[in-house]
């Protein structure tokens, strides 16, 4: 079993940037199954989205909204996986939740989230 941590959830200003951060712990050994590694998101009152994901080596997914101000990235180990939040606008408050998939095998870990509030 793989245990996933997010940090770097905070209440920022908009126009700020936060750096949230997501650590595997327990069985990382499976981690090499792993195929996509990602984040998403809820806001108050809607569904979980696709905020920016890693799929195989390195092909980046970003949702439309989110291009251009975030950045997902793998850490030199491959249990790290990181967003990079530049321009928040108060449409990305929300809870950021981490993802680590692999389809091969149906392994679907995730973390509990992180609150990120972006003020007016």
């Amino acid at each position: 079993q793989v245990a996933l941590e997010e940090s770097g959830g905070d209440l920022v200003q908009a126009g700020g940037s936060l750096r949230l951060s997501c650590a595997a712990s327990g069985n990382t050994f499976s981690i090499i199954d792993i195929n996509r590694m990602g984040w998403y998101r809820q806001a108050p009152g809607k569904q979980r989205e696709l905020v920016a994901q890693i799929i195989g080596e390195d092909t980046r997914n970003y949702a439309d909204s989110v291009k251009g101000r975030f950045t997902v990235s793998r850490g030199n180990a491959e249990s790290w996986i990181y967003l990079q939040m530049n321009s928040l606008g108060p449409e990305d408050t929300a809870v950021y939740y981490c993802n680590m998939a692999g389809d091969a095998l149906g392994l679907d870990y995730w973390g509990t989230g992180t609150l990120v509030i972006v003020s007016s």
